[in-house]
């Protein structure tokens, strides 16, 4: 035996543990036939990031499930790794760069890569290493990059068979531009933040008529580009307008009025300006009508001007321009203009020209970069897309079907109205950190070719004039292929074959749209198979305001300054208590130090029970004909808690499952048990005292098996501390119910003897009654048997001198106190030690809420609305309840009524 220390320190525990976990091996996995397989795949974090609270609410709900099911004799496999994460990781090393006075340009691609890999070797650990502290029992022997030569495989496979099944496709489409970091970004990218601005009321002249049509704007600047001014077909105010034009202000450019269900009736004039090539609404309205695309800014923010119009010119002339490239303005005196500084200028010539009606101030949510927070511009760019009409219908079907179930279930009305809603897919990004897109271009025939070596030749025309395009893929298509390319694909390994499809995926409800949708599609598409079966959704870690955690707010907690304090158990268990699937949950030092004590208390109760074992001391359950009242309560209860805590893990609810297994440990083990069994450690019979031990060890076993996959650096620490035990908790069976534990009677019996002595402990505080002073005590039960059995509880936890059982009191009850439980009723001479009319004030207290309770169930049941409708055994519960409180009630009374 292992002896353990006055203190509990996680500081120097788990490092130890985490050690010793990894040298032996135990999170490794193998595909094993005589074993079921279960698998989780980490959503891979990004390699530049580190440890913040959704990371560890993530990873510590994974690990509780993987601990479980490999010790309920899965092949379990938790795969781990990591992603690029192209836009963040480039960013990092262009800062580092810049430091040094180095660009992108002065280094070239390959020189640049070569650094972007040195960075991701030095610091792409980093997270890594954090989810280890977090005590994730990952294998991390298979431990996967986005970007290596696996994962980089089934990218170039699922490119190239889309792109020749005509699922991907290269052309001009609406895409989210950040103009600093000079790239497209993704949805989930960009974040939306409440800013001050305007509507500017704009006017413009109908050509036909002569009238001014009056619209709003919050980008006058774009206004150069308006290609159409939409009415709707039913709004009367403007019927004499279909088939008219407008005369665009500024530009002197005719544009016609369209009708289209994007211009709302309700909703300001009724007028919208529609610039097809930076609105997406826009452009949606510009392809129904067939509108002209007019691009008025550059990638980099700025209004377009005369040599950028001369370029398009160049393009369009050489025949290399798509039938959908849009057209370039040369902005005149606004070309070069950043689009604020554009914005002022074009606003004082329209107010000079009497185009400015009036400036209405307002507060809109602005679209930024989600990395430098620059303002979004929705820009008509050549990029590369998936069709997502043909991938989302079967993705659809496979969850309509309940192939795939989402936990909570309301969140597959999310799923499916992401899905139906889907537009063609971005995948292109203007980075050089990433999945280069593997298509090269002829520069003597313009032909396209995709393909996943280089080409030596253009297949038209034999130049070999060819080059590569310089994107890269959106991060997204690669971990879209996670579940499987990190198990082999699209070979077809041993690890394919046995742990796909994958069982669990732990997310945040977030990332449902952007992530989720595109793994099951992806699986579908590639393997046909589901990559999961189940989606199980978590949600935010708030502060304990309720607020969320964020850098302007100044209320983040690091999880890792957290498991220096207060130890990795301790966070974990604070993550999952009162957790629900789906919900928030807020966390507090209330709650951090509340976990903290419960680790202490388990320390502190197990050096207890080894300080009381003998050297010679043989774990194992004792006969049951050696068991007694207080030993089958236990191990019945610590039986029933097995099933409990089994059935709410299957059922992913991980903090009901937690609360039980705390709740055993803490009230019904520390606080009862032990002290219950210190009456026979200490007593004379030697028999009597090694079955309390052998209890008590074999209980706390049990119970740590439970907490285990909760708490599991404490555990194994532990574990190893204790008698009979074997090479580490994480490996062995986890417990379950069988009927030779199930002593429900015992049970029942000992809960009646506890429910009493609870109360007469209540009634003896309540009325200021020192410990030391002891009295007899007369019991009125109709449970005669279990009260006799339990006399030496009695004696020793309800401060009785002798006990008295019996069915029906009928003595003398003056100066008597009374004890009322559902199953009894106990007559105390106590009145000599307490003051009257406390008590009486006490009795009144209680019969207060005994009428209220019999109020509130007479009202349930009269009511014919409940008694019809709900579930029968529902309705019997209620009426036992009244009648247990009408009993009650009228014990009560008796008492009051005994105080004279």
């Amino acid at each position: 035996m292992k002896e353990l220390e006055k203190l509990y320190d996680p500081a120097r525990v788990e490092d130890d543990v985490y050690a010793f976990w990894l040298n032996g091996g135990y999170f490794h996995t193998k595909a094993d036939p005589d074993k079921k397989p279960y698998t989780i795949v980490m959503p891979p974090p990004n390699v530049t990031g580190q440890l913040h609270m959704g990371h560890a609410m993530n990873g510590t709900w994974q690990d509780i499930l993987i601990r479980f099911k490999r010790m309920q004799g899965y092949a379990a496999l938790w795969l781990p790794g990591t992603d690029h994460a192209s836009i963040a990781t480039e960013a990092k090393v262009v800062a580092q760069m810049k430091e040094e006075g180095l660009t992108k340009d002065m280094l070239g691609r390959d020189g640049f890569l070569e650094r972007a890999w040195a960075w991701k070797n030095q610091y792409g650990n980093r997270i890594v290493s954090q989810f280890k502290k977090l005590g994730c029992s990952c294998d991390w022997e298979r431990e996967r990059f986005t970007m290596d030569e696996g994962c980089s495989e089934a990218v170039l496979e699922v490119f190239v068979n889309l792109y020749n099944k005509g699922l991907i496709y290269r052309g001009n489409r609406m895409v989210n531009w950040c103009p600093h970091c000079n790239t497209s970004i993704s949805d989930a990218e960009v974040e939306y933040e409440e800013k001050a601005g305007h509507f500017w009321h704009l006017l413009y002249p109908v050509k036909e008529t002569g009238e001014m049509l009056e619209l709003a704007t919050t980008r006058p600047e774009t206004m150069l580009g308006d290609t159409a001014v939409a009415i709707n077909t039913e709004d009367p105010r403007y019927a004499h307008l279909h088939g008219c034009h407008v005369v665009l202000p500024l530009v002197d450019r005719e544009i016609p009025i369209v009708c289209d269900e994007h211009a709302d009736m309700e909703k300001g004039t009724g007028v919208v300006k529609i610039t097809p090539a930076h609105d997406p609404n826009d452009f949606e309205v510009g392809q129904r009508h067939g509108l002209p695309m007019v691009r008025v800014l550059t990638y980099e923010g700025r209004m377009t001007g005369a040599a950028d119009r001369a370029a398009w010119e160049e393009l369009k002339t050489s025949g290399r321009a798509s039938a959908d490239e849009p057209e370039v303005l040369d902005c005149g005196k606004y070309a070069g203009m950043t689009a604020a500084e554009a914005r002022k200028a074009i606003l004082a010539d329209l107010e000079a020209g009497g185009y400015l009606k009036a400036t209405e101030d307002i507060s809109h949510e602005v679209g930024t970069c989600y990395r430098c927070h620059t303002v979004i511009e929705p820009m008509i760019s050549k990029q590369w897309f998936v069709k997502m009409e043909p991938l989302a219908g079967p993705a659809i079907e496979s969850v309509e079907k309940g192939e795939i179930k989402f936990v909570p279930e309301r969140f597959t009305k999310n799923y499916i109205n992401w899905m139906k809603g889907s537009r063609d897919w971005c995948i292109s990004r203007q980075l050089w950190w990433g999945h280069r897109i593997p298509a090269w271009y002829c520069a003597d025939c313009g032909e396209t070719i995709v393909a996943k070596t280089a080409p030596a030749t253009c297949p038209h025309c034999g130049s070999a004039a060819l080059e590569q395009d310089p994107d890269t893929l959106d991060t997204w298509f690669s971990s879209a292929l996670w579940p499987f390319s990190t198990l082999g694909w699209p070979k077809q390994t041993e690890d394919l074959a046995y742990f796909y499809p994958t069982n669990t995926l732990v997310t945040a409800y977030d990332i449902i749209g952007f992530w989720v949708s595109r793994m099951i599609f992806s699986g579908l598409a590639y393997t046909g198979k589901a990559p999961f079966d189940t989606v199980l959704i978590h949600g935010l870690v708030r502060d304990a305001q309720g607020r969320k955690m964020s850098k302007s707010l100044g209320n983040g907690i690091d999880p890792l300054e957290v498991i220096r304090d207060y130890g990795a158990d301790a966070l974990r268990l604070t993550l999952v208590l009162g957790g629900t699937p789906g919900n928030d949950t807020r966390f507090s030092d209330e709650k951090i130090k509340a976990s903290r004590n419960f680790a202490n208390k388990l320390w502190n109760a197990t050096r207890f029970v080894m300080m009381n074992l003998p050297a010679d001391f043989e774990a194992g359950l004792p006969a049951a004909d050696k068991l007694d009242l207080s030993d089958k309560w236990v191990l019945s209860r610590l039986n029933h808690l097995a099933k409990a805590a089994t059935e709410n893990l299957e059922k992913f609810e991980l903090g009901l499952a937690a609360q039980k297994i705390q709740d055993f440990i803490w009230e019904v083990y520390c606080d009862w048990y032990i002290e219950i069994a210190k009456v026979r450690l200490n007593g004379s019979d030697p028999v009597e005292a090694d079955t309390a031990r052998k209890v008590l060890v074999y209980v706390l076993t049990q119970a740590l098996k439970l907490l285990h996959p909760f708490m599991p650096f404490i555990t194994e620490e532990i574990y190893h501390a204790l008698p009979g035990t074997g090479e580490s908790i994480m490996i062995e069976q986890w417990p379950v119910f069988t009927d030779a534990l199930d002593y429900a009677a015992d049970e029942a019996d000992f809960e009646k003897l506890m429910d009493y002595i609870k109360a007469v402990r209540n009634l003896r505080a309540e009325m200021g009654v020192h410990p030391a002073k002891r009295s007899s005590m007369v019991i009125e039960t109709a449970d005669t048997a279990a009260f006799r059995r339990g006399g030496e509880y009695l004696a020793k936890f309800a401060f009785a001198t002798d006990v008295t059982v019996t069915e029906h009191y009928d003595g003398p009850t003056d100066g008597m106190v009374q004890a009322i439980t559902h199953s009894a009723r106990g007559f105390i001479p106590m009145l000599e030690l307490i003051d009257r009319d406390k008590e009486l004030a006490r009795l009144n207290k209680e019969k207060a809420g005994a009428e209220k309770e019999i109020a509130m169930f007479t009202r349930q049941l009269d009511n014919p609305g409940f008694v019809n409708k709900a579930p029968a055994q529902v309705v019997e519960d209620i009426r036992a309840k009244l009648a247990r409180a009408q009993d009650k009630l009228a014990r009560i009374d008796e008492s009051i009524a005994a105080l004279g």
